[in-house]
């Protein structure tokens, strides 16, 4: 008996040799079949006249053949078959490209329905390549993602023959009647072969709702069992002793991230945590004062960073903010010399170290820590599961906390970051400096330099940033090798200028970015590589090449790079792209400095898959549900999810048991992945 966790190749119409070409388009089961949804429709039931349709517009005809079929060869593998049509009212010629076993179905004199576009001319319109069918199979038909391999046409036949299988109730009922959706079999079937227009939105509310419910619960249950029991329990907390040895104050939003990120290392179980801060936003500060509270309760603390330059600078921000206490802290990276590691390392296991700064350093095996309590990375979407684990391990079911500049729109935050608790530091510190942003043409270039001059004479330094590399003779754009080789030869050859990007090696770009950070090279051009990284309080001026071919984040991102200090800074967006929606992306970025904002909008023009990437920073593939469109959904699945685990916190009860099931799936599928 055929039912959903069958494979594939056991459905009728399907074999071994079909089976493997449909595994390549992610169908292994019947069930995976069944959630292979249409990418659009063709509705054969809005039927229109011949002499009453628009050209260019894809509509549907019915009509008669009224001529012979003809063939006509007209070179190796292109034979065409032409014919006429009537539809009571005009007649059209049809014609059909490499497809005999078509023509050979159809018979003068019989109606057909004929899906596709006019051309020609009001006195000769024609149709070519349309999707002919007879009439009792017209209505709203679907249109599948297709392969070489396999078609449309073919998908559509098998899933005729996948919803002849059962179909069991996935969601709880009282969810279905709470929320008003309909049944699952429903659901299939009408979004598949809709009856209607209207049955297809009720198709897809439900499986939309179905989708981010799955998601939101399987996230919901993930967090619920990474609450794991700890002994690095901080029992006295020392927040306001760390402020007052500050010299200015925390923000509102830093004191409230630090207050969260308390509360979980106080309450017994291993804090699990996300800080969410924009460029500038003082969440290094924020990890000081969790790594001085931790210290304060006789337990270590490691903090990870992706370059030696980042690790450097935290040493150095960390050291100079407990500088006095008795808290010391050391500094472990590659560049470390053989003997320095030793006596470091020997120092972290007696526990002459309370806080250890570095970069992969820290993970070696070699690395071993007295009572590690709690566990930072820094830019944490630059390492890898296993790097962060590998720290983790070093304690004893550490606090773990995580940070990233990375703007997330509010409406994505708790979802793509939904096995963790998040703390997000929305507001600047005092004193952080306002970039004035312009968009111009490539045509000013000669003025730029200028300006860019003008601020190197007195003493600042700054940044040019190119899109790629090295030269692409397919794309007409100025790489930074090119870039780089031109100006130190020619306008900025009396200054000093340096090349950054992302080919050179580990070594040759930390020691570029800390020539940088010492004043060494008064600019530096650069690829996207100084997106994180790098904070050089002198840095005053940055230009962006091409500024059309980032992101809006990315853009923020690079921009957050200057105004770090007391100078007045100034970013330049260079394109001479002329598009409308490249100006209302560039005017979203010289019109706002808040990065969420930024994020929401660069969301809204972009959409979710552009702006999360293939993958969707880990989160398992959405097939009908769309997280920024859906989001009103989204919060109502949200609500449900808790009720629903709320009362049944495992999902033991048997209501329940499907969507365990549905979610299992979901989570073992991504693991695979």
């Amino acid at each position: 008996m055929i039912n959903l966790s069958s494979e594939i190749r056991f459905l009728k119409g399907v074999g071994e040799k079909r089976a493997k070409t449909l595994n390549n388009l992610g169908i292994d089961t019947v069930g995976a079949l069944l959630r292979y949804y249409p990418r659009c429709y063709e509705n054969f039931s809005d039927i229109k006249r011949i002499d009453e349709c628009s050209f260019e517009e894809k509509i549907c005809i019915k009509a008669r053949i009224i001529s012979p079929i003809t063939e006509q060869y007209i070179r190796k593998n292109m034979t065409i078959f032409r014919f006429n049509v009537f539809d009571g009212s005009s007649a059209m010629t049809v014609t059909i490209f490499n497809n005999k076993y078509l023509a050979n179905k159809l018979n003068e004199g019989s109606t057909y329905l004929f899906f596709g576009k006019i051309t020609g001319t009001a006195y000769k319109p024609q149709m070519s390549s349309p999707e002919i069918r007879e009439i009792e199979n017209g209505g709203i038909r679907p249109v599948y993602p297709a392969s070489f391999a396999v078609s449309s046409a073919t998908i559509e036949k098998l899933m005729l023959n996948a919803l002849l299988c059962e179909i069991p109730e996935t969601l709880p009922q009282s969810i279905i009647e709470n929320y008003g959706l309909c049944d699952l079999k429903f659901a299939l079937k009408n979004i598949h072969f809709p009856y209607s227009s209207e049955a297809l939105e009720t198709a897809k509310k439900r499986l939309v709702f179905e989708e981010l419910f799955v998601l939101q619960t399987g996230l919901m249950l993930l967090k619920g069992k990474r609450k794991i029991k700890t002994d690095c329990v901080i029992s006295l907390d020392y927040t306001d002793e760390f402020l007052s040895l500050l010299p200015f104050d925390l923000t509102h939003a830093q004191t409230r991230a630090i207050n969260e990120c308390v509360f979980d290392m106080k309450s017994g179980y291993a804090m699990n945590r996300l800080i969410e801060g924009d460029v500038g936003s003082g969440k290094t500060a924020v990890a000081t004062a969790l790594m001085y509270i931790t210290a304060r309760n006789g337990l270590q603390s490691a903090l990870m960073a992706p370059t030696e330059v980042l690790a450097t600078q935290h040493y150095h921000t960390v050291s100079s903010m407990l500088y006095g206490t008795g808290i010391n802290v050391c500094l472990l990276t590659g560049s470390t010399t053989k003997k320095q590691k030793a006596e470091i390392k020997e120092k972290i296991i007696s526990k002459e170290f309370d806080i250890v700064i570095g970069t992969h350093a820290i993970i070696t095996e070699d690395t071993v820590f007295n009572n590690l309590g709690l566990v930072i990375t820094d830019e944490q979407h630059r390492f890898g599961v296993a790097q962060r684990y590998a720290l983790s391990s070093k304690g004893n079911k550490p606090h773990t906390l995580v940070m990233s500049a990375t703007p997330i729109p509010r409406t994505l935050g708790l979802i793509i970051y939904g096995d963790l608790d998040l703390s997000v530091i929305d507001e600047y510190p005092k004193g952080r400096q306002v970039i004035e942003t312009y968009c111009v043409e490539s045509s000013l270039h000669k003025r730029i330099y200028t300006f860019i001059k003008k601020h190197l004479d007195e003493g600042r330094q700054g940044y040019i940033v190119c899109p790629l590399v090295e030269e692409n003779e397919e794309i007409p754009i100025k790489s930074a090798e090119e870039y780089f080789e031109e100006l130190s030869g020619g306008e900025f050859k009396n200054y000093r200028l340096g090349l950054l990007h992302g080919k050179l090696k580990p070594k040759e770009k930390d020691k570029i970015m800390s020539d940088f950070a010492k004043g060494e090279i008064d600019l530096l051009i650069s690829t996207t590589v100084i997106e994180v990284g790098i904070d050089v309080p002198n840095a005053a001026i940055m230009v962006i090449e091409n500024a059309e071919r980032f992101g809006l984040s990315q853009l923020h991102q690079l921009r957050g790079r200057i105004g770090r200090g007391q100078y007045k800074s100034t970013c330049i967006l260079v394109s001479d792209s002329k598009g409308e929606n490249t100006k209302r992306r560039l005017d979203v970025i010289k019109n706002n400095r808040d990065g969420f904002k930024i994020a929401d909008e660069d969301l809204a023009l972009r959409g979710p898959g552009d702006f999360l990437g293939n993958r969707q920073h880990g989160l398992p593939e959405l097939k009908i549900a769309d997280i920024f469109a859906n989001r009103d959904t989204l919060k109502l699945c949200g609500m449900a999810a808790a009720n629903v685990l709320e009362n049944d916190p495992k999902l033991k009860k048997d209501e329940n048991s499907l969507l365990r099931q549905e979610i299992i799936h979901l989570y073992k599928k991504l693991n695979e992945n």
